[in-house]
């Protein structure tokens, strides 16, 4: 199976928070940030599988700042390890106030998905690391990578 690069599937999308996004605070709510990040990281993922994906996990998504309604959500999503069936994928959230032009931090967050054909989970292209960064990127997934393998099986032990 030929390999891809990060860059083919990489997106970045942008929306505009409304009445309809906020929580009782008058901020928006943390799910509707959460369902972007989910959206944007399933499409990365289906983009570099080119078959259906599914949402196994999502590892350590932080929330740093507010998101206001009127503010433009932008979210960034790369592809930072590919495993045999399964992908990372990493997620950086910004929310900027285009009145001012003040852009804050939002949240990050990196979610494992797996391929499937046929309800079943199926290989995937390996990915093409070209620079400096998607290395870093690369290296620093296959520790959590590691980290959630010895989490799990101590949780069978555990249940066992």
């Amino acid at each position: 199976m030929e390999g891809k690069k990060a860059k083919e599937s990489s997106l970045t999308l942008v929306y505009q928070m409304t009445q309809q996004d906020a929580n009782l605070s008058g901020n928006v709510h943390g799910g509707v940030v959460m369902k972007h990040i989910d959206t944007a990281a399933g499409i990365v993922a289906a983009r570099h599988a080119c078959r259906n994906v599914v949402t196994a996990s999502i590892e350590r998504l932080d929330f740093h700042s507010p998101v206001f309604i009127g503010d433009l959500l932008t979210i960034k999503a790369s592809l930072n390890l590919v495993g045999r069936t399964s992908l990372e994928v990493g997620v950086r959230v910004e929310a900027e106030n285009f009145l001012t032009g003040e852009v804050r931090h939002t949240a990050s967050a990196y979610l494992t998905f797996v391929a499937l054909e046929q309800g079943r989970p199926t290989e995937v292209p390996p990915l093409i690391l070209e620079t400096d960064e998607e290395r870093r990127r690369h290296r620093e997934a296959q520790a959590r990578r590691e980290m959630r393998l010895v989490e799990k099986q101590r949780e069978k032990k555990s249940q066992g």
